[in-house]
C-alpha cells in the first residue's frame, strides 16, 4: 500500500478529516467532543482508515489544526499564569496603548488581562534600547518570588522585560533560576515568543502563550500517545497561523502560533484551488459550524499580517481584543456559522451570533438537547438540507424541533411563522457575512470586481450565491471536498517557520553590516526549526522588512533581496517602499526619511508546482438530470417553489445545472440560486455564474 497522509481539523462543532493514499482521497466529518477533543479525533481516525482501506502503519504523516488555544483564551480556561516584568511596568498589559475602540462610549468595556494584578510581579533590572545593561538583574528579588509562586499555585510563567527583544540575558537568567526551583512549571520568554519592540503587544503575546501552554501541551501529547497506541507511528505536525507546518515539540513550546491554524488551512486550500483553475484574484469564503472566515487571495497567495486580536469584547471591533504579535494569514472571522444562535435583540431585530450552539448540545434539530434556533435550523426549515443526509448521514435532523425553536425564540416575538422567521435568520446571517467582506476589502484597499468566490466549509456552499450577490461577485467555485476544505488545505501546506526581530534603522543612516548579521542569524534560526520536520526537502527563504515614514504609527511590509545586502540595495529597498506605499495610499511622500522597525525571515519547504488545468474551448455541456425535487423557500422572494435535487457524486464533467437547484454531497450542499447557472468542470468543481 502506498504511504498515506492524514489531516485533522478540530472546529467548534465538527472535526474534519481528510486522508490521501494512492491518488485517492477519503474524507469524514464527526462531531467535536467538547472537553476531550482527542476522543472525537480518534473516532474519526478509526472511521476514515476503515473507509479508505488503509492500516494505521501505512500513514506516513499526520497534520493537525485546532482552535483549542483560541477557545481557551476566549473562555478564560487557561492555566493560572504569573508575569515577571521590569520594575515599574507591571501594568503594561492592563494599560495597553490607551486607545479606545469606541471613542464615544463612556462605559467602554476593555478586555481583562489574562494575568491578575497580584500575579504581575516586578523585579529590579534595566536594559537600554540597544541592549546594554543599565541596572543588573536583582537575582535576590527573583528568588524571593518563588515562595509566592508556590503559594499561589502558579501553573505557568511569562517573563517580559523591557528591551529584552534586543538582549535576552536577563530573561534567560530568570528562567534558569525558576527552572531550578520550579522545574515542572513551564516558562515563556518574550525574547523567544515575540522578540519585537512595543511592550504591550510583546507582553500580551507572551502571557497568552504561557496561558495556553500547559493545556495545549497536555492535549497534544495525549493525542500523540492515542495515535501511537492505535498503531499510527507517523510524526504529528501542527498547522500554524501563518500557513506553515511545525513539529509537535515546537507547537508545545509556542502554542500561541496555533490560534488560527484551522482558518489558515482553509486559506491554503483556496490558494491551491485558485492555482489549479488559473484564478489570480479570488475571495476565500469558509463557513463552518461556529464561524465564517473571509480571506483575499491575489496571485495565488493569501494576505498575511503580523498582528492578530483574540477574545474581542466589542463585536467585530478592532482594538477590543487582546493583541498578539504572531505571523498570521490575514482574514476577517465572524461568529456566523451553522451553529450560530438566532434571537431577537432589545430593538426588536433578528440577530445571529456570535454565540454558538457548538456540537453539544448543538442546534435544536440535532436532537441533543438544544432548544435555541441556530442557522442550521433555519436552513433546514427552508428546505435547504436533506434531513436524512446531513453530515454524511451520521445524524438525522429533526425538522419539527427546528421549527419549534424558531417559532419560540424568533417567530412569537415578531409575529412570524417559523418559516418566515427562518427566512429572516438566513437573510441576516448572509448580510452579516457580506458586510464583513465589504469592510475587509475596504481595509485592504481592494475591491471585489472580477473576483471569484471560492466557497467551502459545511455552510459555505449553502450561502455562497447570496453572499456573492450582496458583494457584487458574479462567479462562485465550489471545489471537491468543500465540506472539509481546511483539512485538505493542511495537506497542501509546507513545513515552515517565521522568525521576526526588531532592529531600528533609518535609510539616512542605514547600517548594512548590522542588518546582514541579523538576517543571517534569523535565517539560521528558521532553518533549524524547519530542519526538524523537512526530512531533507529543499527549502526556500524569503525576507521582509516592516517600514514606515518617520513619525507614522504603522508599518507596511516590503520584500527584501534574499542575498547579502550591499550598498546598492539600500536604494532598491527604498524604491520598493515608495511603490508599496503608493499602492496603499495613492502616492509616496517625497523628502521624508523612512525607518525600518522589524525584519521577518520565513523558511519553508518547496511545495510541488501546480499547473493550471487547461480550460477546453467550446466544451459541449449536457443538462444534468435531477434525482428528485423538494420545496424550498427562496430568501429573496419568500416564495416556496420546487428546487431540483442533484447528487454531486453522480454528476459527470461538463454537466450543466440551471438554478434554482441543490447539489447534495456527504459533507455539505451547494445551493444554486435563482438567476444562477452551474457547470461541473474537468476537476469536478462546481462553477456557478450569475445570469440574472
Amino acid at each position: 500500500m502506498q504511504p498515506a497522509r492524514l489531516a485533522v481539523d478540530i472546529g467548534g462543532t465538527f472535526t474534519d478529516l481528510a486522508l490521501e493514499a494512492g491518488g485517492r482521497r477519503t474524507t469524514a466529518k464527526v462531531l467535536t467532543t467538547q472537553g476531550a477533543p482527542e476522543r472525537g479525533v480518534m473516532e474519526g481516525f478509526r472511521g476514515i482508515i476503515a473507509a479508505a482501506g488503509v492500516a494505521p502503519a501505512d500513514i506516513e504523516l499526520i497534520i493537525h489544526g485546532t482552535t483549542l488555544a483560541t477557545n481557551s483564551i476566549i473562555e478564560r480556561k487557561g492555566a493560572r499564569t504569573a508575569l515577571i516584568t521590569t520594575e515599574g511596568f507591571r501594568d503594561v498589559i492592563a494599560m495597553g496603548n490607551e486607545s479606545r475602540y469606541d471613542q464615544y462610549d463612556l462605559n467602554i468595556v476593555l478586555p481583562e488581562p489574562l494575568v491578575p494584578r497580584h500575579l504581575r510581579l516586578p523585579v529590579g533590572e534595566r536594559l537600554d534600547n540597544i541592549g546594554a545593561v543599565l541596572r543588573p538583574l536583582d537575582e535576590a528579588a527573583v528568588h524571593a518570588l518563588i515562595p509566592l509562586l508556590k503559594q499561589e499555585r502558579v501553573e505557568s510563567i511569562a517573563i517580559g522585560l523591557l528591551h529584552a527583544f534586543v538582549n535576552p540575558v536577563h530573561e534567560r537568567r530568570i528562567q534558569a533560576i525558576l527552572h531550578d526551583a520550579l522545574p515542572e512549571v513551564p516558562v515563556s520568554l518574550s525574547s523567544e515568543v515575540s522578540p519585537e519592540m512595543r511592550e504591550w503587544e510583546r507582553f500580551s503575546t507572551t502571557v497568552a502563550n504561557a496561558y495556553v501552554q500547559p493545556m495545549m501541551a497536555r492535549y497534544l501529547r495525549r493525542l500523540e500517545a492515542d495515535l501511537h497506541e492505535a498503531g499510527a507511528t507517523a510524526p504529528l505536525f501542527l498547522m500554524m497561523s501563518g500557513g506553515g507546518l511545525t513539529t509537535i515539540d515546537t507547537a508545545c513550546r509556542f502554542p500561541i502560533r496555533l490560534v488560527e491554524s484551522g482558518p489558515a488551512g482553509g486559506a491554503i486550500f483556496s490558494a491551491h484551488i485558485a492555482r489549479e483553475c488559473g484564478l489570480d484574484s479570488v475571495l476565500s469564503f469558509d463557513m463552518g459550524g461556529t464561524t465564517a472566515k473571509i480571506c483575499l487571495i491575489d496571485d495565488f497567495k493569501p494576505q498575511t499580517a503580523r498582528t492578530f486580536e483574540v477574545a474581542r469584547v466589542g463585536r467585530f471591533r478592532k482594538g477590543s481584543g487582546l493583541p498578539l504579535r504572531i505571523p498570521v494569514i490575514e482574514m476577517v472571522e465572524i461568529g456566523a456559522g451553522g451553529g450560530s444562535l438566532a434571537h431577537v435583540d432589545t430593538m426588536g431585530r433578528i440577530a445571529v451570533g456570535p454565540e454558538s450552539a457548538g456540537a453539544d448540545p448543538g442546534p435544536a434539530c440535532y436532537g441533543r438537547g438544544g432548544i435555541h434556533p441556530a442557522v442550521t435550523d433555519a436552513n433546514l426549515s427552508l428546505g435547504r438540507y436533506d434531513p436524512e443526509r446531513f453530515a454524511g448521514g451520521v445524524m438525522q435532523l429533526d425538522v419539527a424541533a427546528a421549527r419549534d425553536a424558531l417559532a419560540a425564540d424568533v417567530g412569537t416575538t415578531l409575529a412570524l411563522t417559523a418559516e418566515l422567521a427562518a427566512l429572516g435568520v438566513v437573510e441576516m446571517v448572509d448580510e452579516n457575512m457580506a458586510n464583513a467582506a465589504r469592510v475587509h476589502a475596504i481595509e485592504s484597499g481592494k475591491t471585489y470586481a472580477g473576483r471569484t468566490l471560492i466557497a467551502f466549509g459545511g455552510g459555505g456552499p449553502v450561502h455562497a450565491c447570496r453572499v456573492a450577490e450582496k458583494i457584487g461577485i458574479d462567479r462562485v467555485l465550489v471545489p471537491l471536498g468543500a465540506g472539509v476544505g481546511s483539512a485538505i488545505g493542511f495537506l497542501r501546506a509546507p513545513v515552515g517557520y517565521e522568525v521576526v526581530r526588531s532592529l531600528y534603522q533609518r535609510f539616512s543612516s542605514f547600517d548594512v553590516a548590522a542588518v546582514n548579521e541579523l538576517l543571517e542569524e534569523m535565517g539560521r534560526q528558521a532553518e533549524a526549526a524547519v530542519a526538524q520536520g523537512s526530512f531533507g526537502a529543499a527549502v526556500v527563504q524569503t525576507r521582509t522588512a516592516y517600514m514606515r515614514y518617520v513619525g507614522q504609527g504603522h508599518e507596511i511590509p516590503v520584500p527584501l533581496p534574499n542575498d547579502v545586502l550591499g550598498a546598492a540595495d539600500v536604494a532598491l529597498i527604498r524604491a520598493r517602499y515608495d511603490t508599496e506605499y503608493a499602492r496603499f495610499f495613492d502616492r509616496p511622500v517625497p523628502g521624508s526619511d523612512v525607518e525600518i522597525m522589524s525584519y521577518a525571515v520565513v523558511v519553508s519547504t518547496v511545495t510541488d508546482d501546480v499547473e493550471p488545468v487547461p480550460r477546453p474551448e467550446n466544451m459541449a455541456t449536457t443538462d444534468a438530470t435531477p434525482v428528485a425535487t423538494r420545496p424550498v423557500r427562496d430568501t429573496t422572494t419568500g416564495e416556496v417553489t420546487p428546487w431540483a435535487m442533484h447528487d454531486r457524486a453522480a454528476l459527470p464533467p461538463w454537466a450543466r445545472i440551471s438554478g434554482p437547484a441543490i447539489v447534495a454531497e456527504d459533507e455539505t450542499s451547494t445551493l444554486i440560486g435563482p438567476g444562477w447557472s452551474a457547470t461541473v468542470n474537468d476537476l469536478g468543481y462546481i462553477e456557478m455564474v450569475r445570469t440574472g
